[in-house]
């Protein structure tokens, strides 16, 4: 029986045996799966009528859908309309059980995953594992620009950012100084990915429509958004075409579009930007990083583990069928992997973790053989703003009112659950029809997420200057 401890002399466990497996007689399969995002998710279900006994280990309780991340930021959709409970999304799953954790080890000569929540660890063994952790937001080695630059690949993250935009309005409502009022209202976006194109389009909008009537010493209007990149074009992904129509009606919305940009500095009050041979600073509040990822670190243990070698972003190079260089039975997915230049998006990880569970299947079968993994490109797609999106797949090209209605099409479909699919609906019906947010509920605390922030103004005994715009003070 497992003891209660503190954080500093965890109690450890085995993990218990899950519902679905055998009672007596030969063991069930032991399919550990690190990660409940779209490949631990898809590759879980694709398991759903085999043999198996599936532990799915997450540092969080919710499967996340992180495309519609910015909604939740700028205050379109609720969390809980893109975060269904992993428990609630796999009940009917019984050859499946939950184990909310952060993975810390993995043995692959002992075949064990050990993860630890509140003090508690628990090993699990596996005789098969995938690990699909996912990534998070990069900042080529200035990771000290987190702490005023938040990113978009968490919930919390995006709680932050919208307490962050919807507070930076209303303390320029009361700011008397014009410089620290402009400054209030000036948004920067970093990075002119599909990310943050449809950050920058929804701030804009946001300011030009939402909160228009809102205040009654600032006009929200007038607020400066920036979609700084150092591409020569934003959406570089998309057909050249598309990027150009994207840029134009970012253009109308107001939004200003600098290229070739590179951020070398990012502080409390502004944001250091250089051009060329030329440097500048942008007096900015509000700034939002949309500008890379990196692959969890589990990716660096599994290499030093094995062998296999990393990518500067930090995914493995796997096998072709994804399988660990050396270890067969352990398969990585998704964003963690490195694999024939294979985009980090939502289908290329949905159609790996498929495809290491039907490699698994398979082998449970007698097939010993091994079969590369083919990804399909279903296409790309991009919502500029209210019906306007850019959208591609093979030679198709959409924009405006046709792309936006494949978007929302698309969306609507891959949400999971009926009850996330209706409330999506309901609140885009509200934002893009009646120009009304329904989240905007911020808190101090939501704005004061970033770990060193908090720390800082935890720990400073000093009045906070007026260069700490989100003390608590």
């Amino acid at each position: 029986m497992p003891t209660r401890s503190g954080p500093s002399s965890p109690s450890v466990q085995q993990s218990a045996t899950p519902a679905g497996a055998s009672g007596e007689g030969k063991a069930n399969h032991k399919v550990v799966i690190v990660g409940a995002g779209f490949a631990g998710l898809f590759a879980t279900k694709h398991l759903k009528s085999e043999a198996v006994d599936v532990t799915v280990i997450d540092r969080t309780t919710h499967h996340l859908f992180s495309p519609l991340l910015y909604q939740v930021a700028t205050g379109i959709l609720s969390e809980g309309e893109i975060a269904p409970a992993i428990r609630d999304v796999l009940r009917a799953q019984h050859n499946a059980r939950v184990v909310w954790g952060d993975v810390v080890d993995v043995d692959l000569d002992e075949r064990t995953v050990t993860s630890r929540s509140m003090g508690h660890e628990l090993v699990t063994a596996y005789d098969s594992l995938i690990v699909a952790a996912g990534a998070r937001s990069s900042y080529f080695g200035h990771d000290e620009f987190g702490a005023h630059a938040p990113g978009l690949k968490t919930i919390d993250d995006a709680m932050e950012v919208r307490a962050r935009i919807f507070g930076a309005f209303e303390m320029a409502e009361i700011e008397s100084d014009p410089e620290r009022r402009a400054a209030w209202l000036t948004f920067v976006v970093v990075g002119a990915g599909p990310a943050g194109v449809e950050m920058a389009g929804q701030i804009a909008e946001l300011s030009r429509q939402s909160l228009r009537s809102n205040f009654r010493s600032i006009d929200p209007r007038k607020a400066r958004i920036l979609l700084l990149d150092g591409a020569p074009r934003i959406l570089g992904a998309f057909d050249e075409s598309l990027s150009k129509k994207a840029a134009a009606q970012l253009r109308r919305l107001g939004v200003e579009i600098e290229l070739g940009a590179i951020v070398t500095g990012v502080d409390a009050e502004s944001i250091e930007v250089k051009s060329g041979e030329e440097s500048r600073t942008v007096r900015t509040m509000t700034k939002v990083w949309a500008a890379g990822i990196q692959a969890s670190s589990l990716g660096a243990l599994l290499a030093r583990r094995s062998g296999a070698e990393l990518t500067r972003s930090g995914q493995v190079r796997v096998t072709p069928d994804c399988s660990l260089p050396g270890h067969r039975e352990v398969f990585v997915v998704g964003d963690m992997m490195a694999l024939d230049h294979l985009p980090g998006l939502a289908e290329v990880a949905m159609q790996s973790g498929r495809h290491a569970a039907s490699e698994i299947r398979r082998r449970l079968e007698g097939d010993t053989g091994t079969r590369p993994f083919h990804y399909l490109d279903l296409g790309s797609l991009a919502a500029i703003s209210r019906f306007y999106a850019v959208g591609q797949r093979g030679r198709v090209r959409l924009s405006g009112a046709p792309g936006w209605i494949v978007w929302l099409t698309v969306h609507l479909v891959f949400l999971t659950g009926f009850k996330s699919r209706a409330d999506a609906l309901f609140h885009w019906i509200i934002s893009l029809f009646g120009r009304a947010r329904a989240e905007r509920t911020i808190t101090r605390r939501q704005g004061l997420a970033r770990p060193p922030l908090e720390a800082r103004c935890a720990t400073s005994a000093e009045p906070k200057s007026q260069s700490e715009p989100w003390s608590d003070s």
